[in-house]
């Protein structure tokens, strides 16, 4: 095999990035149950922030881990649990 076909190493690190991120991103919507979907949107977040960290973007890298590692999945967290527990609480009126 000839060195023309293969990528540069240095452009290893983002092709594996782009992969991780194609990989949690479709992985995220695949997922049905909203609590893993939460978990994985996590991971998407984290994936994102290493992809633009190896695009030399660490500003942008910092906010996508602020923002879409924890906070996003943490709204989505506690909308799911309200949700369940005023299911919850009407199933137990109803058996009243």
């Amino acid at each position: 095999m000839s060195d023309e076909r293969r990528p540069p190493v240095s452009e290893l690190p983002l092709v594996l990035g782009l992969l991780l991120v194609a990989l949690s991103g479709t992985a995220t919507v695949l997922v049905r149950d909203p609590v893993r979907q939460s978990f994985l949107l996590s991971l998407l977040g984290l994936a994102l922030a290493l992809l633009f960290l190896l695009l030399q973007a660490p500003d942008v890298a910092l906010s996508q881990l602020a923002v879409g590692s924890a906070l996003t999945p943490l709204m989505v967290l506690l909308a799911v649990r309200k949700v369940r527990r005023r299911a919850r609480d009407e199933l137990r009126e109803e058996r009243e």
